[in-house]
């Protein structure tokens, strides 16, 4: 068997634990069982990742736990080739956004259609449970097409395309060359207001913006409406507390503050994790929720073994959908487990932790050692 059929094998095993969930099966093998397959293919083929299972003595033929599977620091992305293929095999190359020093982290994907199934199946438990489909929704973020490398701008494409009522993109993405149109959005509101439900995907820095227009004003919205919102503040023109920000959403389109979901996802993942306000009322805001396909580990940052829950720690991010990249992520995220799921603490400050920063040199050296 090839490489490349062992990845097609794989990619549809993922899949087919992707649809036992979407259907309410049960799943269809473990985790851990598909994780140490993907572990070992990965071992073989992404280049330089073989030295990390070296150095911790880890043999990939023997792991039998996900857990045991050595993660690749989010930094990895920006320094050294983290996939398990040829570059002229790509099918969709993402990038982290751009930033005023540094590289910008890729994430390059052979078959993107495990991510999109990743993002619709969990995302539409999530966000679209309780509503009569297709609906309308806007975006205040740009579209897949002028944005090609934004994983984000590719999985908003794909909840319009599943669930979206048809309209024209200049009535659905209001975002265009890095500008808000707040007037086309004022517009298209009004034009559906008070008859039908309308779905928001949003960035929280569009939403910061919308909400400076509007000073006090307000846009409400029917019943039903809801808000999804992802990615964060800090480092843009101010920074605006997650509480602060869900409640004046709320209140600017007159709807329950449970009605504000929020994502949590990144470039170097293919799954996505949500607070679950709109599909368990038992849920708090601010925990965060997994699909059966991807699990957050809170680790110590020296040693990179998990920590008690309740406590904070490094996120390690175990991701199947990562077929061809990497299973096992370190996240330069805090986190803590809770009741129900896990909490954000917020970025690491300064350079990358010991335990992190050890499983990066090795990485990048070793790929730069390869002939």
């Amino acid at each position: 068997m090839t490489d490349l059929d062992t990845s097609a094998r794989l990619h549809a095993r993922v899949l087919a634990c992707m649809e036992a969930f979407g259907r309410g099966a049960p799943a269809t093998e473990t985790f851990d069982e598909l994780a140490c397959d993907i572990a070992r293919y990965q071992a073989r083929n992404v280049g330089g990742y073989a030295r990390l299972w070296e150095v911790r003595k880890i043999d990939p033929s023997a792991v039998e736990l996900a857990r045991q599977v050595p993660a690749v620091p989010t930094e990895a992305f920006k320094l050294a080739r983290v996939f398990a293929f040829a570059e002229n095999e790509a099918r969709a190359i993402f990038r982290t956004s751009g930033t005023t020093i540094g590289a910008r982290g890729t994430h390059w994907m052979r078959d993107a259609r495990t991510y999109a199934m990743a993002s619709r199946t969990f995302g539409g438990r999530m966000l679209m449970a309780d509503l009569e489909l297709p609906t309308d929704i806007v975006v205040l973020g740009p579209s897949d097409a002028e944005a090609p490398d934004s994983s984000l701008a590719f999985m908003f494409g794909e909840f319009v395309r599943a669930w979206a009522r048809p309209a024209a993109p200049e009535q659905t993405f209001f975002v265009r060359q890095g500008v808000l149109d707040i007037g086309g959005l004022r517009a298209r509101l009004s034009a559906i207001r008070g008859t039908r439900p309308v779905t928001i995907l949003a960035t929280s820095f569009a939403l910061v913006h919308l909400l400076d227009a509007l000073g006090s004003d307000s846009l409400p919205l029917a019943p039903q409406s809801r808000v999804m919102q992802t990615g964060g503040t800090k480092g843009k023109s101010r920074s605006v507390p997650a509480d602060v920000l869900r409640r004046a959403v709320a209140h600017a389109f007159a709807i329950d503050p449970r009605a504000v979901v929020t994502e949590y996802g990144m470039t170097e993942l293919s799954s996505q994790f949500w607070e679950a306000t709109l599909a368990d009322p038992r849920a708090l805001p601010g925990v965060y929720v997994e699909p059966p396909w991807a699990r957050v580990v809170a680790v110590d940052p020296e040693t990179l073994q998990p920590v008690a829950p309740g406590n904070p720690g490094v996120a390690r991010i175990e991701d199947l959908a990562n077929v061809d990249s990497a299973f096992a992520v370190l996240a330069q995220d805090r986190v803590r487990r809770v009741d129900g799921g896990f909490e954000l603490l917020g970025r690491l400050p300064g350079a990358p932790p010991r335990g992190c920063s050890i499983a990066l040199d090795e990485l990048v050296a070793a790929q730069q050692d390869e002939p």
